[in-house]
């Protein structure tokens, strides 16, 4: 595809699918690739004292506070992450297109329910919104997912709106009215379609956002819970021993910031590309 090979020309755009591909084939191959289940209190987990384990030997990344294989747990945690990534960013991402581009076309009285709905949405920090959602539900994979997408669609409701209005004012919009095009013929067949490279820009982006925010909600206590591997509560789990034992901070960390960077770059990478507008832009 064309739109392939122009990100295959880019050299940060390339590193980012290189990132996301490595991740993506170990999360889906963790069952093959691990050396231990990311439950599995080894034997030999912990020293002497009852610490942790530095990576090298039977344990590659080290044991966690609990003789957990770290690198194991680390790969099952990427399955957490992406698909909270995905799941929640897709739900976010319909249904900010959904209520935008009916906003933006019907107008009038509904136009200004939806927009103002999704003003007051705006006005509430994200983050604390999720908190106090995540708050009210019993924490798991499904529940943080749906949270996530109900704080993280009122952006992209915004500028679908934006686009829809400035599609619709168009002369080629105007003369398929004039034409007498009924406008669910105007709404599918010329304005959809215009859209559909600023969705899949958000679509993107918006992944390295969900993945943060699932991050920041389980190092805080109330994403996705313990056994179950995430980044974020790994962080969480084995904060207590960032001076003594700083990898187990340090790698899921990285393994977050090399994930969230990456979907950035490769955003980036598609808005230059299928908006020309956009080329060139810092």
């Amino acid at each position: 595809m064309k739109v392939i090979r122009e990100l295959l020309r880019r050299t940060l755009a390339t590193f980012g699918l290189t990132v996301i591909a490595v991740i993506v084939v170990l999360a889906v191959l963790a069952p093959v690739i691990t050396p231990y289940s990311p439950n599995e209190q080894t034997f030999d987990g912990l020293t002497l004292e009852g610490a942790p384990l530095p990576p090298g030997g039977a344990f590659l990344l080290g044991t966690d506070l609990l003789g957990r294989d770290l690198f194991s747990r680390l790969i099952y945690g990427a399955r957490t992450s992406l698909v909270i990534g995905v799941v929640a960013n897709g739900v976010a991402v319909l249904t900010g297109a959904v209520i935008g581009i009916t906003a933006g076309f019907l107008r009038g009285v509904v136009g200004a329910v939806l927009m103002r709905f999704t003003d007051l949405m705006m006005a509430f920090p994200a983050l604390l919104l999720a908190i106090v959602l995540a708050a009210m539900f019993r924490p798991s994979l499904w529940i943080v997912a749906l949270v996530i997408a109900m704080v993280n669609w009122v952006q992209v409701a915004r500028v679908i709106y934006t686009e829809t209005i400035s599609l619709s004012e168009r002369d080629f919009i105007e003369a398929e009215r004039s034409l007498g095009a009924s406008r669910g013929r105007i709404l599918i067949q010329h304005i959809a379609p215009h859209l559909v490279s600023t969705i899949v820009v958000w679509a993107t982006l918006g992944i390295a956002t969900t993945v943060l925010l699932e991050a920041t909600l389980s190092f805080l206590g109330i994403g996705v819970q313990p056994p179950t591997p995430s980044w974020g509560n790994i962080i969480f789990e084995n904060q207590t021993y960032f001076t003594t034992a700083p990898w187990l901070v340090f790698i899921p960390g990285v393994a977050i910031l090399m994930l969230a960077l990456s979907f950035n770059v490769v955003g980036d990478a598609l808005r230059d590309i299928l908006d020309p507008k956009q080329k060139g832009r810092g």
